[in-house]
């Protein structure tokens, strides 16, 4: 099998190494920026680069295209009047069924940090069957877990992931802000992050909460808010009581 990657990001990246890895061959690398596509093509070993669709070859079993959300149609559109009864597919998770269909990888990516695959859940959708198939195929070449969902189902994953992965994340930005301020090192909450997520692996995320809204330790809540307030973190008082307020309302 051999597979075209269109895009030169994080998710590009990541699927490029995991690709490599999996012995697919990678024919080519698309992007609007032909240098990162260069940057990508000598990093794996992919001797083209392009950064025009027209230059994209017709010789691959699959296109898969990895770019911004915003960029995503109009990338599609070009490909498929370009690459007409070829299998091009988008990464995207929050976007409908695109050109021939969806392999959609549900992981957090970025460029420094190589992830293994073999773990990662991948959702697929397509129009015709004998192209599910062929996206099966190369999704078991990466991992163990494959699944068939809509778009519409898609959409609900890909708002639940949000809630799940960049929100926490943020939540530990938020942390850290407050910890640099007190000359705390942030590296002293990974312990706790690292036993958070471990639970979870042993108990419904609801039996797994635990902390003072939980508890319904409201003096501890009200001692946390105006701790916050006298340092004029307005916004964290208020995300603050938000969101302990709805660990309660769902308890």
């Amino acid at each position: 099998m051999t597979v075209t990657l269109i895009g030169s990001g994080n998710l590009a990246t990541n699927l490029g190494h995991a690709l490599k890895g999996a012995g697919v061959g990678i024919l080519q690398i698309y992007s609007h920026t032909l240098a990162h596509a260069k940057l990508l093509a000598d990093e794996l070993g992919v001797d083209a680069a392009c950064e025009q669709v027209d230059e994209i070859n017709m010789r691959s079993d699959v296109y898969i295209v990895a770019v911004k959300d915003d960029a995503l149609p109009s990338v599609m559109d070009q490909l498929v009047r370009h690459l007409p009864d070829r299998l091009i597919v988008h990464t995207a998770g929050s976007m409908p069924m695109m050109g021939g269909g969806v392999f959609y990888p549900m992981q957090t990516f970025s460029r420094q940090r190589i992830v293994p695959f073999r773990h990662i859940p991948i959702f697929l959708e397509t129009k015709r069957p004998e192209d599910m198939r062929v996206l099966r195929c190369l999704a078991e070449l990466l991992s163990d877990n494959i699944y068939e969902l809509s778009s519409d189902e898609r959409r609900w994953l890909h708002v639940a992931a949000v809630f799940c992965c960049n929100f926490t994340n943020h939540m530990a930005t938020l942390a850290s802000r407050l910890l640099e301020a007190h000359g705390i090192p942030f590296s002293v909450m990974l312990p706790l992050m690292e036993e958070t997520i471990q639970k979870l692996h042993a108990l419904p995320p609801r039996e797994a909460q635990t902390g003072p809204a939980a508890r319904g330790d409201q003096s501890v809540m009200e001692r946390h808010v105006r701790m916050l307030l006298e340092e004029r973190q307005d916004d964290l008082a208020e995300l603050y009581k938000t969101i302990s307020q709805s660990i309660q309302d769902n308890d």
